[in-house]
């Protein structure tokens, strides 16, 4: 069988994958093998040159942080600095309001936002037929696609006092 490369978007796709999910044994990562190009037939013409590899993908939002975030995060004692409430917005409304909040708390050096999202579903529909927890169900992909996504050092669940299960808090990096 021949390998074949994959295109720019099954790339980004993959890699998009590759960052949702957590390792059994983090500290048993091997890299991936690479793609055999298949050769080209061999014609007298001078070969076309190669395309620049892409670019090297966003550090994915770290699974755990230091002990004093972690217990920040836990007794609640985080104070945001920025908020915005999405949930009862389109996706297409609510998704345009987060990356225009992720820049203005860039451009302010803000390192908590807290995204009301809405509580997650009990169920897959409400009795007149409309979905709930849309916004929650795409948030995480918007977070990783957002251009913003190398800035994001962490996304973890609400402490009950700002919404819990209802909101996330977007734990920003630090300028470069």
């Amino acid at each position: 069988m021949v390998r074949r490369r994959l295109t720019n978007d099954e790339e980004a796709l993959w890699d998009a994958l590759t960052r949702s999910v957590r390792p059994l044994r983090p500290g048993q990562r091997r890299p991936l093998p690479t793609a055999i190009p298949a050769q080209p037939p061999k014609t007298g013409l001078t070969p076309q040159a190669r395309p620049a590899p892409p670019p090297r993908p966003a550090p994915a939002p770290a699974t755990t942080l230091d002990s004093s975030w972690e217990r920040r995060i836990r007794n609640g004692n985080l104070m945001p600095d920025m908020s915005i409430d999405l949930h009862g917005h389109s996706l297409a409304t609510a998704h345009n309001r987060l990356n225009q909040a992720l820049a203005q708390a860039l451009a302010q050096d803000a390192r908590i936002l807290l995204i009301v999202t809405g509580k997650p579903p009990k169920n897959a529909a409400t009795p007149g037929g409309a979905r709930r927890g849309a916004i929650r169900g795409e948030i995480g992909h918007w977070l990783e696609t957002s251009p913003y996504a190398d800035r994001i050092a962490s996304v973890r669940i609400a402490h009950p006092r700002h919404g819990g299960d209802g909101a996330i808090y977007l734990i920003l990096r630090r300028k470069k």
